[in-house]
């Protein structure tokens, strides 16, 4: 199985909270686990955000960013074309959605995902009506 993450989900990966369980489950049966390479920015985002909030040490901000940069260079990395901006831009202007979630969703159906995972219901809704199939981690 082919599975695109989205950054909401994949975060989850690293920072023990509700739905970990469920995205390490996915992670064990892909087959292939597809990104954007947007994911590398926003989760670093994510991490110093925390680190900001004294949620995570600066060890354990350091030990999750490399641990983040090892699993990514094992994924398939989506980098943002003309067809993934073409894409996103008609998702923007039919959907209600945010640009790097209508990012997201493009890239997953341009990298020909079999499941699209995400923690975002907004998203998630939107990857059903573009008929993709999809894990909603709560």
């Amino acid at each position: 199985m082919r599975a695109y993450f989205d950054s909401s989900a994949l975060a989850k990966r690293y920072i023990v909270e509700p739905g970990t369980a469920e995205v390490l489950k996915h992670c064990s049966k892909a087959s292939e686990i597809l990104l954007s390479i947007l994911c590398i920015p926003e989760l670093i985002s994510a991490f110093n955000r925390l680190a900001r909030e004294k949620k995570l040490t600066r060890l354990q901000y350091k030990q999750l960013k490399t641990s983040m940069l090892m699993d990514v260079e094992q994924a398939s990395l989506f980098d943002i074309g003309y067809p993934i901006l073409q894409r996103s831009i008609l998702y923007l202007e039919s959907l209600s959605l945010r640009t790097l979630d209508a990012i997201h969703l493009a890239t997953a159906i341009e990298a020909g995902c079999d499941l699209f995972i995400t923690s975002d219901f907004k998203q998630a809704i939107a990857a059903k009506k573009l008929g993709l199939q999809v894990s909603e981690i709560k």
